[in-house]
């Protein structure tokens, strides 16, 4: 746990020192970028597409809810991090002959990819006990993109308004036509291409086999990678083009990794019933609890309950209680695959003696309100 606790504070620090220097190198480029009115109208628009897009990655994530600050960080690196260091791999890959169709079409998707990946992978290597299977890496991932998408939205809007970057004379006809193809018409692209990381890191977290753990990955950052190439290149080619790449691949591809993942949420309560099951047999938690565990509304229902009998200490109870019986049941998922991590047995323990600690002073909808 010694470890644990060394590679958390190592995570946070690392993250927080790239995104700072992220921070003020995005900053000296977006204030390069036009005039103080033409960029705050850009970061006004650029922000549009962030609360729906969080709120789908969000309801993904209600099961075993990820922690806010990871969320955050996340939506940092991608504005912060990713995007600085994109620029900087993308300004050496132009120096060192590049055209600019290349690199649009191929440093670019390969460079930007590779950025926003990287917080998955710093995720894997120092917090590998907030990634329990596909899911989370997709939730991660997308937070990362919808970071990375309104930082890079703020200089395209800007541009458009400005007039620069060859996106024509400028004006609120540019920004406007620049808002309705990044901002309405395809908001989702860079978390789509994230989230096929996610979902490669998702897949080696839950793999048994040694080789799919080191290759899913990398599958992951290929396809996202090809799939953000074949974006951008529709771009050079017409309009025409670009819708019918739009039609015939992204779209496809969106309403495929949504569908996966919605599929991935349902499959949670029957994954975490038959873990807490087995668990329950065990004598970890009792098996009346089940219930108020893995049903979304039981558990709100349960939250209320504890509220109206226990007021705000009665409901702070239960989510804790909740929260620890789901960790364990994950857990003991993994351990029932076959996959359980290395500090599994200390990691159960805790989340046992939490579960053990909290019972005796809540009860769920039905049971005897226990005295205190």
């Amino acid at each position: 746990m010694h470890r644990s606790r060394r590679d958390s504070v190592a995570f946070t620090v690392v993250v927080g020192v790239l995104v700072l220097l992220g921070g003020l190198a995005m900053a000296l480029v977006v204030g390069l970028s036009g005039a103080p009115g033409s960029l705050a109208l850009a970061a006004v628009l650029a922000a549009v597409p962030v609360g729906p897009l969080v709120g789908c990655f969000m309801w993904l994530d209600r099961y075993e809810p990820e922690p806010r600050s990871l969320l955050l960080a996340g939506l940092l690196w991608g504005a912060f991090v990713a995007t600085a260091a994109a620029l900087v791999f993308q300004g050496i890959g132009i120096a060192g002959g590049a055209s600019e169709r290349d690199s649009l079409a191929v440093v670019a998707p390969i460079t930007e990819e590779a950025t926003k990946g990287a917080f998955l992978l710093l995720l894997l290597w120092w917090r590998r006990h907030e990634l329990d299977g596909v899911l989370d890496g997709i939730v991660y991932a997308g937070m990362v993109g919808i970071g990375f998408a309104f930082t890079e939205n703020i200089l395209y809007l800007a541009a458009a308004y400005d007039g620069t970057d060859g996106l024509g004379p400028g004006g609120t006809t540019a920004l406007t036509g620049t808002f309705i193809l990044r901002c309405l018409i395809s908001p989702f692209a860079h978390p789509l291409f994230t989230v096929f990381i996610g979902i490669g890191v998702g897949l080696a977290i839950a793999a048994r086999l040694a080789w799919v753990r080191l290759l899913a990955p990398i599958a992951g950052f290929a396809l996202a990678a090809l799939l953000h190439g074949l974006w951008n290149s529709s771009t050079l080619s017409g309009t025409g083009h670009f819708f019918v790449v739009y039609g015939t691949l992204m779209l496809p591809a969106l309403l495929g990794v949504a569908a996966f993942a919605v599929y991935r949420r349902r499959s949670e309560r029957p994954l975490l019933t038959l873990a807490l099951q087995d668990a329950a047999d065990r004598g970890l938690l009792p098996a009346t609890d089940i219930p108020w565990l893995v049903d979304l509304r039981a558990r709100r229902h349960a939250r209320r309950w504890a509220r109206h009998h226990g007021g705000p200490q009665g409901e702070r109870g239960m989510r804790a209680y909740q929260a620890a019986a789901i960790e364990l049941g994950y857990l003991h998922h993994r351990y029932l695959r076959g996959t359980a991590p290395s500090d599994f047995s200390v990691r159960g323990q805790e989340h046992v003696e939490e579960l053990r600690r909290i019972r005796p002073y809540i009860s769920f909808p039905g049971q005897v309100v226990p005295t205190r």
